[in-house]
Protein backbone atom coordinates (compact mmCIF):
# COMPACT_ATOMS: atom_id res chain seq x y z
CA UNK A 1 0.00 0.00 0.00
CA UNK A 2 1.47 3.36 -0.98
CA UNK A 3 0.67 6.79 0.42
CA UNK A 4 -2.01 7.53 -2.19
CA UNK A 5 -4.11 4.67 -0.77
CA UNK A 6 -4.04 6.21 2.71
CA UNK A 7 -5.49 9.62 1.87
CA UNK A 8 -8.02 10.66 4.49
CA UNK A 9 -6.54 8.46 7.21
CA UNK A 10 -5.35 10.28 10.33
CA UNK A 11 -2.21 9.41 12.23
CA UNK A 12 -2.13 7.83 15.67
CA UNK A 13 -0.77 11.09 17.09
CA UNK A 14 -3.64 13.08 15.55
CA UNK A 15 -6.17 10.57 16.88
CA UNK A 16 -4.79 10.80 20.41
CA UNK A 17 -4.76 14.60 20.23
CA UNK A 18 -8.45 14.54 19.26
CA UNK A 19 -9.25 12.11 22.08
CA UNK A 20 -7.56 14.28 24.69
CA UNK A 21 -8.80 17.65 23.38
CA UNK A 22 -12.45 16.55 23.29
CA UNK A 23 -12.66 14.65 26.59
CA UNK A 24 -12.17 15.41 30.25
CA UNK A 25 -12.08 13.57 33.57
CA UNK A 26 -15.41 12.47 35.02
CA UNK A 27 -15.00 14.28 38.32
CA UNK A 28 -17.50 12.47 40.57
CA UNK A 29 -15.66 11.14 43.62
CA UNK A 30 -16.28 9.19 46.80
CA UNK A 31 -14.52 8.59 50.10
CA UNK A 32 -13.73 4.94 50.76
CA UNK A 33 -11.76 2.91 53.33
CA UNK A 34 -8.07 2.60 52.55
CA UNK A 35 -8.46 -1.18 52.57
CA UNK A 36 -10.81 -0.92 49.55
CA UNK A 37 -8.66 1.52 47.56
CA UNK A 38 -6.51 -0.88 45.51
CA UNK A 39 -6.46 0.20 41.84
CA UNK A 40 -8.54 3.30 42.55
CA UNK A 41 -7.44 6.79 41.50
CA UNK A 42 -6.88 9.56 44.02
CA UNK A 43 -9.31 12.44 43.39
CA UNK A 44 -7.45 14.88 45.66
CA UNK A 45 -3.91 15.26 46.93
CA UNK A 46 -3.28 13.07 49.97
CA UNK A 47 -1.88 15.33 52.68
CA UNK A 48 0.18 14.01 55.58
CA UNK A 49 -1.44 14.72 58.97
CA UNK A 50 1.82 13.96 60.79
CA UNK A 51 5.57 14.31 60.56
CA UNK A 52 7.50 11.24 59.43
CA UNK A 53 9.40 10.38 61.49
CA UNK A 54 7.11 11.86 64.18
CA UNK A 55 10.05 12.66 66.49
CA UNK A 56 13.83 13.00 66.39
CA UNK A 57 15.26 9.48 66.62
CA UNK A 58 18.53 7.62 66.42
CA UNK A 59 19.77 6.29 63.10
CA UNK A 60 22.21 3.92 64.84
CA UNK A 61 22.68 1.67 67.82
CA UNK A 62 25.12 3.65 69.99
CA UNK A 63 25.31 6.48 72.49
CA UNK A 64 23.80 9.94 72.66
CA UNK A 65 25.55 12.95 74.18
CA UNK A 66 25.91 16.74 74.13
CA UNK A 67 28.57 17.54 71.57
CA UNK A 68 29.85 20.49 73.62
CA UNK A 69 30.67 18.13 76.55
CA UNK A 70 32.81 15.70 74.53
CA UNK A 71 36.56 16.33 74.77
CA UNK A 72 37.82 13.22 72.97
CA UNK A 73 39.65 11.72 75.95
CA UNK A 74 37.36 11.60 78.99
CA UNK A 75 35.01 8.62 79.44
CA UNK A 76 31.36 9.58 79.99
CA UNK A 77 29.11 7.73 82.43
CA UNK A 78 25.86 6.20 81.12
CA UNK A 79 22.87 8.04 82.61
CA UNK A 80 20.15 5.84 81.14
CA UNK A 81 18.74 4.01 78.13
CA UNK A 82 16.46 5.00 75.27
CA UNK A 83 14.92 2.14 73.28
CA UNK A 84 12.28 2.19 70.56
CA UNK A 85 8.96 2.34 72.38
CA UNK A 86 10.74 2.90 75.71
CA UNK A 87 12.28 6.38 75.62
CA UNK A 88 14.46 7.81 78.36
CA UNK A 89 12.49 10.15 80.57
CA UNK A 90 13.75 13.59 81.56
CA UNK A 91 16.82 15.48 80.37
CA UNK A 92 20.31 14.07 79.92
CA UNK A 93 22.39 14.91 83.03
CA UNK A 94 25.42 17.12 82.43
CA UNK A 95 28.64 15.32 81.44
CA UNK A 96 26.99 11.95 80.74
CA UNK A 97 25.77 9.91 77.78
CA UNK A 98 22.76 7.69 77.13
CA UNK A 99 22.65 4.21 75.63
CA UNK A 100 20.38 4.51 72.58
CA UNK A 101 19.08 2.08 69.97
CA UNK A 102 18.06 2.57 66.34
CA UNK A 103 14.67 4.26 66.08
CA UNK A 104 14.58 5.33 69.73
CA UNK A 105 13.54 8.91 70.57
CA UNK A 106 16.36 11.36 71.15
CA UNK A 107 16.31 12.38 74.86
CA UNK A 108 16.19 16.05 75.83
CA UNK A 109 19.67 17.52 75.78
CA UNK A 110 21.16 15.03 73.30
CA UNK A 111 22.33 16.56 70.02
CA UNK A 112 24.72 13.87 68.71
CA UNK A 113 24.69 10.06 68.43
CA UNK A 114 27.89 8.02 68.12
CA UNK A 115 27.65 4.49 66.76
CA UNK A 116 28.60 1.71 69.16
CA UNK A 117 31.47 0.57 66.91
CA UNK A 118 33.24 3.85 67.75
CA UNK A 119 32.78 3.49 71.53
CA UNK A 120 34.79 1.60 74.15
CA UNK A 121 33.46 0.62 77.58
CA UNK A 122 35.80 1.45 80.50
CA UNK A 123 35.47 1.39 84.28
CA UNK A 124 34.86 5.15 84.25
CA UNK A 125 32.25 5.06 81.48
CA UNK A 126 32.17 5.14 77.67
CA UNK A 127 35.24 6.37 75.80
CA UNK A 128 34.52 7.47 72.25
CA UNK A 129 37.34 6.50 69.90
CA UNK A 130 36.15 7.78 66.55
CA UNK A 131 35.69 11.20 65.03
CA UNK A 132 32.61 12.87 66.45
CA UNK A 133 30.57 15.39 64.44
CA UNK A 134 27.81 17.44 65.98
CA UNK A 135 24.33 16.32 64.99
CA UNK A 136 25.49 13.01 63.47
CA UNK A 137 23.24 9.91 63.30
CA UNK A 138 20.01 11.71 64.22
CA UNK A 139 16.91 11.49 62.02
CA UNK A 140 14.94 14.69 62.45
CA UNK A 141 11.16 14.85 62.85
CA UNK A 142 9.55 15.38 59.42
CA UNK A 143 12.81 14.61 57.62
CA UNK A 144 11.07 12.03 55.41
CA UNK A 145 7.60 13.61 55.23
CA UNK A 146 6.64 16.95 56.75
CA UNK A 147 3.22 17.43 58.32
CA UNK A 148 0.91 19.20 55.85
CA UNK A 149 2.90 18.18 52.77
CA UNK A 150 1.36 16.47 49.73
CA UNK A 151 2.37 12.81 49.72
CA UNK A 152 0.34 11.46 46.80
CA UNK A 153 -0.86 13.83 44.04
CA UNK A 154 -4.39 13.68 42.70
CA UNK A 155 -4.64 11.46 39.63
CA UNK A 156 -2.37 8.74 41.02
CA UNK A 157 -3.37 5.10 40.68
CA UNK A 158 -3.27 3.65 44.19
CA UNK A 159 -1.52 0.29 44.45
CA UNK A 160 1.02 -1.53 46.62
CA UNK A 161 3.55 1.26 46.04
CA UNK A 162 1.26 3.95 47.52
CA UNK A 163 -1.21 2.31 49.93
CA UNK A 164 1.34 1.23 52.61
CA UNK A 165 2.76 4.77 52.58
CA UNK A 166 -0.71 6.21 53.17
CA UNK A 167 -1.31 3.67 55.94
CA UNK A 168 1.96 4.71 57.62
CA UNK A 169 0.47 8.19 58.03
CA UNK A 170 -2.50 6.84 59.97
CA UNK A 171 -4.87 7.78 57.13
CA UNK A 172 -7.76 5.30 57.04
CA UNK A 173 -9.92 6.75 54.22
CA UNK A 174 -9.15 8.27 50.82
CA UNK A 175 -11.09 10.36 48.32
CA UNK A 176 -11.08 8.62 44.92
CA UNK A 177 -12.76 9.08 41.57
CA UNK A 178 -15.69 6.77 41.04
CA UNK A 179 -15.05 3.80 38.80
CA UNK A 180 -15.62 4.42 35.11
CA UNK A 181 -18.78 2.75 33.74
CA UNK A 182 -18.05 1.06 30.42
CA UNK A 183 -20.65 -0.68 28.26
CA UNK A 184 -19.27 -3.27 25.85
CA UNK A 185 -20.85 -5.31 23.08
CA UNK A 186 -19.97 -7.05 19.82
CA UNK A 187 -21.86 -6.94 16.53
CA UNK A 188 -22.26 -9.65 13.92
CA UNK A 189 -24.53 -12.58 13.05
CA UNK A 190 -21.47 -14.80 12.83
CA UNK A 191 -20.51 -14.39 16.50
CA UNK A 192 -21.21 -16.91 19.24
CA UNK A 193 -20.57 -16.43 22.96
CA UNK A 194 -17.62 -18.34 24.40
CA UNK A 195 -18.77 -21.65 25.88
CA UNK A 196 -21.67 -22.29 23.50
CA UNK A 197 -21.50 -24.65 20.50
CA UNK A 198 -20.75 -23.10 17.11
CA UNK A 199 -23.34 -23.27 14.36
CA UNK A 200 -22.27 -23.45 10.73
CA UNK A 201 -20.44 -20.27 9.72
CA UNK A 202 -20.04 -19.01 13.27
CA UNK A 203 -16.91 -18.01 15.21
CA UNK A 204 -16.40 -17.28 18.88
CA UNK A 205 -16.69 -13.71 20.13
CA UNK A 206 -13.15 -13.38 21.43
CA UNK A 207 -13.06 -9.59 21.01
CA UNK A 208 -15.59 -8.85 23.73
CA UNK A 209 -13.87 -11.40 25.96
CA UNK A 210 -10.51 -9.68 25.37
CA UNK A 211 -11.94 -6.22 25.97
CA UNK A 212 -13.55 -7.38 29.22
CA UNK A 213 -10.24 -8.74 30.48
CA UNK A 214 -8.48 -5.44 29.80
CA UNK A 215 -11.32 -3.41 31.33
CA UNK A 216 -11.07 -5.53 34.47
CA UNK A 217 -7.36 -4.76 34.71
CA UNK A 218 -8.24 -1.07 34.35
CA UNK A 219 -10.73 -1.48 37.24
CA UNK A 220 -13.74 -0.30 35.23
CA UNK A 221 -17.34 -1.11 36.08
CA UNK A 222 -18.31 -3.29 33.11
CA UNK A 223 -21.78 -3.38 31.55
CA UNK A 224 -21.73 -6.38 29.20
CA UNK A 225 -24.46 -6.14 26.57
CA UNK A 226 -23.46 -9.32 24.73
CA UNK A 227 -23.59 -9.97 20.99
CA UNK A 228 -25.89 -7.79 18.89
CA UNK A 229 -27.04 -9.21 15.52
CA UNK A 230 -26.59 -7.34 12.25
CA UNK A 231 -29.89 -5.49 12.58
CA UNK A 232 -29.99 -1.67 12.36
CA UNK A 233 -32.98 -1.52 14.71
CA UNK A 234 -31.45 -3.75 17.39
CA UNK A 235 -28.07 -2.05 17.12
CA UNK A 236 -29.65 1.40 17.44
CA UNK A 237 -31.60 0.33 20.52
CA UNK A 238 -28.42 -1.11 22.05
CA UNK A 239 -26.62 2.20 21.56
CA UNK A 240 -29.51 4.07 23.17
CA UNK A 241 -29.53 1.76 26.20
CA UNK A 242 -25.74 1.82 26.53
CA UNK A 243 -25.73 5.61 26.35
CA UNK A 244 -28.12 5.76 29.33
CA UNK A 245 -25.97 3.49 31.51
CA UNK A 246 -22.34 4.16 30.71
CA UNK A 247 -19.64 6.83 30.55
CA UNK A 248 -17.98 5.04 27.64
CA UNK A 249 -19.45 2.65 25.09
CA UNK A 250 -17.14 0.19 23.30
CA UNK A 251 -18.35 -1.90 20.38
CA UNK A 252 -16.45 -4.44 18.35
CA UNK A 253 -17.13 -4.86 14.63
CA UNK A 254 -19.43 -2.91 12.37
CA UNK A 255 -17.10 0.02 11.67
CA UNK A 256 -15.72 -1.19 8.34
CA UNK A 257 -17.29 -0.70 4.91
CA UNK A 258 -19.36 -3.86 4.42
CA UNK A 259 -23.09 -3.91 3.70
CA UNK A 260 -23.89 -5.00 7.27
CA UNK A 261 -21.63 -2.46 8.99
CA UNK A 262 -24.28 -0.17 10.43
CA UNK A 263 -22.40 1.40 13.30
CA UNK A 264 -21.25 4.52 11.45
CA UNK A 265 -24.71 5.43 10.13
CA UNK A 266 -26.30 4.91 13.54
CA UNK A 267 -23.66 7.09 15.17
CA UNK A 268 -24.48 9.81 12.65
CA UNK A 269 -28.11 9.59 13.84
CA UNK A 270 -27.52 9.41 17.60
CA UNK A 271 -24.40 11.51 18.05
CA UNK A 272 -21.31 12.61 16.23
CA UNK A 273 -18.16 10.96 14.96
CA UNK A 274 -14.85 12.55 15.96
CA UNK A 275 -12.81 10.47 13.54
CA UNK A 276 -13.03 7.22 11.62
CA UNK A 277 -10.18 5.35 9.92
CA UNK A 278 -6.60 5.55 11.11
CA UNK A 279 -3.26 5.30 9.33
CA UNK A 280 -2.18 2.36 11.50
CA UNK A 281 -1.88 -1.34 10.89
CA UNK A 282 -3.61 -3.34 12.15
CA UNK A 283 -6.64 -1.29 13.16
CA UNK A 284 -7.53 1.11 10.35
CA UNK A 285 -11.34 1.00 10.90
CA UNK A 286 -11.47 2.55 14.38
CA UNK A 287 -14.24 5.02 15.24
CA UNK A 288 -14.37 7.59 18.02
CA UNK A 289 -17.33 9.78 18.78
CA UNK A 290 -19.92 11.05 21.23
CA UNK A 291 -23.43 9.83 21.89
CA UNK A 292 -25.87 12.10 23.72
CA UNK A 293 -24.20 11.31 27.08
CA UNK A 294 -21.46 8.72 26.68
CA UNK A 295 -18.28 8.66 24.64
CA UNK A 296 -17.96 5.93 22.03
CA UNK A 297 -15.15 3.80 20.63
CA UNK A 298 -15.77 1.38 17.80
CA UNK A 299 -13.12 -1.32 17.53
CA UNK A 300 -12.44 -3.30 14.35
CA UNK A 301 -13.83 -6.81 14.08
CA UNK A 302 -10.50 -8.59 13.57
CA UNK A 303 -9.17 -9.83 16.96
CA UNK A 304 -5.64 -8.43 16.70
CA UNK A 305 -6.94 -5.10 15.38
CA UNK A 306 -9.43 -4.85 18.25
CA UNK A 307 -6.76 -5.57 20.89
CA UNK A 308 -4.22 -3.21 19.31
CA UNK A 309 -6.62 -0.26 18.99
CA UNK A 310 -7.86 -0.79 22.55
CA UNK A 311 -4.27 -0.81 23.79
CA UNK A 312 -3.08 2.24 21.82
CA UNK A 313 -6.24 4.40 21.93
CA UNK A 314 -8.86 3.20 24.40
CA UNK A 315 -6.37 2.60 27.21
CA UNK A 316 -5.19 6.26 27.31
CA UNK A 317 -8.78 7.46 26.81
CA UNK A 318 -9.92 5.48 29.85
CA UNK A 319 -7.02 6.92 31.85
CA UNK A 320 -8.17 10.40 30.80
CA UNK A 321 -11.84 9.82 31.67
CA UNK A 322 -11.05 8.03 34.93
CA UNK A 323 -8.74 10.80 36.17
CA UNK A 324 -5.48 8.82 36.01
CA UNK A 325 -3.34 11.83 35.17
CA UNK A 326 -0.11 10.02 36.10
CA UNK A 327 -0.62 7.41 33.35
CA UNK A 328 2.29 7.18 30.91
CA UNK A 329 2.32 5.63 27.46
CA UNK A 330 4.75 2.71 27.18
CA UNK A 331 8.22 3.93 26.22
CA UNK A 332 9.82 3.01 22.90
CA UNK A 333 13.49 2.25 22.37
CA UNK A 334 15.64 1.15 19.46
CA UNK A 335 16.84 -2.45 19.09
CA UNK A 336 18.30 -4.46 16.20
CA UNK A 337 15.91 -6.95 14.65
CA UNK A 338 17.14 -10.48 13.94
CA UNK A 339 14.49 -11.39 11.37
CA UNK A 340 13.33 -9.63 8.18
CA UNK A 341 9.97 -7.85 8.43
CA UNK A 342 7.39 -7.34 5.70
CA UNK A 343 6.06 -3.78 5.51
CA UNK A 344 4.54 -1.47 2.90
CA UNK A 345 4.73 2.33 3.26
CA UNK A 346 1.53 4.12 4.19
CA UNK A 347 0.59 3.18 7.75
CA UNK A 348 2.27 3.05 11.16
CA UNK A 349 2.71 -0.70 11.69
CA UNK A 350 2.55 -2.52 15.04
CA UNK A 351 4.00 -6.01 14.62
CA UNK A 352 4.13 -8.51 17.46
CA UNK A 353 7.67 -9.30 18.54
CA UNK A 354 9.81 -11.11 21.08
CA UNK A 355 12.47 -9.06 22.83
CA UNK A 356 15.38 -11.08 24.19
CA UNK A 357 19.05 -10.84 25.21
CA UNK A 358 21.74 -12.36 23.01
CA UNK A 359 24.86 -14.24 24.16
CA UNK A 360 26.72 -10.93 24.55
CA UNK A 361 24.07 -9.41 26.81
CA UNK A 362 22.67 -7.15 24.07
CA UNK A 363 18.97 -6.65 23.42
CA UNK A 364 17.51 -7.98 20.20
CA UNK A 365 14.02 -8.47 18.81
CA UNK A 366 12.45 -10.96 16.41
CA UNK A 367 9.04 -11.25 14.81
CA UNK A 368 6.52 -13.80 16.07
CA UNK A 369 5.87 -14.76 12.45
CA UNK A 370 2.71 -14.20 10.41
CA UNK A 371 1.24 -10.79 11.30
CA UNK A 372 -2.31 -11.18 9.98
CA UNK A 373 -4.96 -9.29 11.96
CA UNK A 374 -6.77 -12.58 12.62
CA UNK A 375 -3.71 -14.34 14.13
CA UNK A 376 -4.35 -13.68 17.82
CA UNK A 377 -2.01 -16.48 18.89
CA UNK A 378 0.85 -14.08 18.14
CA UNK A 379 -0.04 -12.13 21.30
CA UNK A 380 0.55 -15.19 23.48
CA UNK A 381 4.05 -15.56 21.99
CA UNK A 382 5.00 -11.86 22.04
CA UNK A 383 6.21 -9.51 24.77
CA UNK A 384 6.41 -6.32 22.73
CA UNK A 385 5.34 -4.40 19.66
CA UNK A 386 7.80 -3.74 16.87
CA UNK A 387 6.73 -0.25 15.76
CA UNK A 388 7.56 0.56 12.14
CA UNK A 389 7.26 4.14 10.90
CA UNK A 390 4.46 5.07 8.51
CA UNK A 391 6.76 5.74 5.55
CA UNK A 392 9.02 2.73 6.12
CA UNK A 393 9.07 -0.29 3.82
CA UNK A 394 10.51 -3.76 4.25
CA UNK A 395 13.04 -4.22 7.04
CA UNK A 396 16.12 -6.42 6.67
CA UNK A 397 17.59 -8.47 9.51
CA UNK A 398 20.13 -6.38 11.38
CA UNK A 399 18.34 -3.06 10.93
CA UNK A 400 17.30 -1.04 13.97
CA UNK A 401 13.62 -0.78 14.85
CA UNK A 402 11.52 0.83 17.58
CA UNK A 403 10.30 -1.54 20.28
CA UNK A 404 7.45 -0.93 22.74
CA UNK A 405 7.23 -3.39 25.62
CA UNK A 406 3.78 -4.66 26.61
CA UNK A 407 2.49 -3.16 29.83
CA UNK A 408 0.33 -5.03 32.35
CA UNK A 409 -2.68 -5.14 29.99
CA UNK A 410 -0.96 -7.58 27.63
CA UNK A 411 1.77 -9.19 29.72
CA UNK A 412 1.39 -12.94 30.00
CA UNK A 413 2.99 -13.22 33.43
Amino acid sequence: MDMCHTAGLISLEQALEKLFSQTQTITCSETIPLTDATQRIAATDIISPINVPPFDNSAMDGYGLRFSEWDGKTPMPIAGKSFAGQPMQGELPQGSCVRIMTGAPIPHGVDTVIMQEEAEETAQGILFTGTVKKGSNIRRAGEDIAKGSSVIPAGTLLSTAQLPLIASLGVSTVNVYRRLKVAVFSTGDELQAVGLPLAEGQIYDTNRFTVRLMLEKLNCEIIDLGVIPDSPEKLKQTFIEADKQADLVISSGGVSVGEADYTKQILDELGQIGFWKLAIKPGKPFAFGKLSSAWFCGLPGNPVSAALTFYQLVQPLIARLAGHSQWKAPARFKVPVTTPLKKSPGRLDFQRGVLSVDNHGQLQVATTGHQGSHVFSSFSQANCFIVLERERGRVAAGETVDVEMFNYLLKSE
